[in-house]
């Protein structure tokens, strides 16, 4: 069996320039989603859910990095749930846990044999799962003194939930960067909200994290999210721009050019004589200047 040659001087000096850029990107993101929506205070209690997956691992591993060069001052807690599923390595995290030397809390709770005792083979696992994991997660927070709770979905997360919603649920509604939990208690952030999830996956890669993989939902094919995750990397493949076009729609919500009652008063709508820039100009402005010969633009199909 032949050797694998070891990397060349060259190689090594790109790979740590890489990884530099990397490092500084994420970091970058995570601050700035942390200032944008105001997801950590002074004296912030942070509950880190790590499930010991790529993303909750570089969630972790950034918010230690902030917290020393951060204007505030916050702690951290890392919590993981041991749901009990069979072969799971339970010495694994708290190892290296114990090797960041930080505070961490190991939950667990057999919501596995609940999970498939109720619902049948073949069937999703992942709303069950969820709610299970969030009732237990917060109990734990309360116990633990914590104010915020930390989760690790990223911006490709939040666009895939925007259209599973869409395609499966008839809303309009994706994952929000911070809200207030179901029971009115705690406060839930989502820092890798401008993350991508393919730099989380680099940054593993980088920095060698124990993954410690999903025999639920992370071992289902079938599952809809992953016909959405398909569709969007497709999208990206064949048209460059369109993933961040669609990031960026997100914080640029028109209620008036929707069809949403509840958020605009359309019944109550009458023209008044006086220029509204968000009226149909503001729709038409949009395409002035797309050059429609461009990758990523969007076709006008014409109506009629």
């Amino acid at each position: 069996m032949n050797a694998i040659p070891a990397p060349t001087a060259r190689q090594s000096d790109r790979a740590r320039i890489e990884a530099n850029k990397l490092a500084k990107r994420l970091r970058r993101d995570v601050g700035q989603a942390i200032a944008d929506f105001n997801m950590i205070g002074e004296g912030d209690k942070v509950m880190v859910c790590l499930s010991g997956g790529k993303d909750s691992f570089g969630l972790l591993d950034t918010l230690l990095y902030l917290r020393e060069k951060a204007p505030v001052s916050f702690d951290i807690v890392a919590v993981n749930l041991d749901q009990k599923q069979p072969g799971f390595p339970a010495d694994i995290l708290p190892a290296y846990l114990k090797g960041l030397g930080i505070p961490f809390h190991i939950e667990e709770q057999d919501t596995y044999s609940i999970v498939k005792r109720v619902v049948p083979e073949g069937k999703t696992t992942c709303s069950l799962c969820s709610r299970l994991r969030r009732g237990i997660l917060y109990r734990v927070a309360t116990e633990l003194g914590a104010t915020r709770i930390a989760l690790g979905h990223h911006q490709d997360d939040i666009q895939e939930t925007l259209f599973l919603n869409m395609f499966f649920g008839g809303k309009l509604k994706a994952m929000p960067p911070k809200l207030v939990s179901d029971d009115g208690r705690h406060v839930v952030i989502r820092p890798l909200a401008y993350c991508r999830e393919k730099d989380l996956t680099a940054w593993a890669e980088h920095r060698q994290f124990p993954i410690i993989p999903c025999d639920l939902c992370g071992s289902q094919e079938q599952l809809q999210r992953k016909q959405v995750k398909a569709m969007l990397r497709d999208w990206e493949k064949r048209f460059p721009g369109r993933i961040e076009n669609l990031a960026r729609s997100l914080h640029n919500v028109v209620p008036s050019h929707l069809m949403d009652g509840k958020l605009f008063d359309f019944k109550g709508l009458e023209a008044c004589g006086v220029p509204d820039p968000d009226g149909d100009l503001a729709f038409d402005s949009a395409f002035e200047d797309l050059d429609l010969a461009r990758p990523g633009a969007i076709p006008l199909v014409p109506v009629g």
